[in-house]
């Protein structure tokens, strides 16, 4: 019991001074991905359109709709998520681009990226649950049911989705380190996944990830014209997103859905 006590005091100190600005950074980390997504598709708009057409056979014109939907529907929705205006359509729209992308880009064969686009997407549920205004009723003037609140099963739902990106990092080898690694990571995502000590393993996760990703990402360490760049840009700017997922669970904690508050009841 002891030893958990400084490690609590820590985590208490540090989202008391980060209060104000932490939902900001978690925002920010979250659409990164998708900002670096869109801006790619206007610097890239010939190789990514004759991509879709040769691809998928569906003519110039269905292939460029297909990257301007991409484009309006990323960089919309990151404009929208960061002014704080019509977030929950803008949440919803980048749903949808995920979906579209999983399935243009053949990433529902591949389990490791399909794996991270649903921790994407476990990103984009919190913050569709932090969207959603407290204390809404199910009918005028009756309050809604605590743990029946879809915000709890959303957060619950987002928490789960989260964890399915560090499933990807795990190395599945002989060697101290990664027997090690793979026994810390897995202990921490279980704590995220059933919301106990949720903030505090949430921010181990976070300081983990981060510089899992800045030391194994480094695209800007490859020049720009190998193919190895656009792939470690891409991975780097993912994993920041979901970084930013863990952010929200940091600052919001993990929801009613968890045993963090069914402690409060015992």
């Amino acid at each position: 019991m002891s030893l958990n006590i400084p490690s609590s005091r820590a985590s208490r100190v540090f989202l008391r001074m980060t209060k104000q600005y932490l939902p900001h950074l978690a925002r920010l980390c979250l659409i990164s991905t998708f900002l670096e997504d869109g801006i790619r598709m206007w610097f890239q708009w010939n190789e990514q359109r004759d991509y879709i057409e040769a691809t998928w056979g569906c003519g110039y014109f269905l292939a460029t709709c297909f990257v301007l939907l991409n484009l309006t529907g990323q960089l919309g929705g990151c404009v929208l998520i960061l002014s704080r205006n019509f977030v929950q359509y803008a949440c919803f729209g980048l749903f949808g681009v995920i979906a579209l992308q999983t399935v243009a880009y053949s990433i529902l064969w591949d389990i490791k990226f399909l794996m991270r686009n649903l921790a994407l997407g476990g990103g984009l549920l919190l913050l569709l649950a932090e969207s959603r205004s407290e204390g809404k009723s199910m009918f005028a003037g009756v309050p809604s049911m605590g743990e029946s609140s879809p915000k709890q099963y959303m957060q619950l739902g987002g928490r789960v989705l989260l964890v399915l990106m560090f499933m990807t990092l795990l190395h599945f080898d002989p060697s101290f380190f990664s027997i090690l690694q793979n026994m810390v990571g897995t202990a921490l995502i279980i704590l995220v996944a059933i919301g106990f000590k949720t903030k505090l393993a949430a921010l181990t996760l976070v300081i983990w990830l981060l510089a899992i990703n800045v030391y194994f990402n480094a695209f800007w360490t490859v020049p720009a014209y190998k193919p190895m760049h656009d792939f470690l840009k891409y991975d780097f700017f993912q994993t920041t997103s979901v970084i930013g997922g863990l952010l929200l669970v940091v600052a919001l904690g993990p929801g009613g859905v968890s045993m963090d508050e069914k402690k409060k009841e015992w």
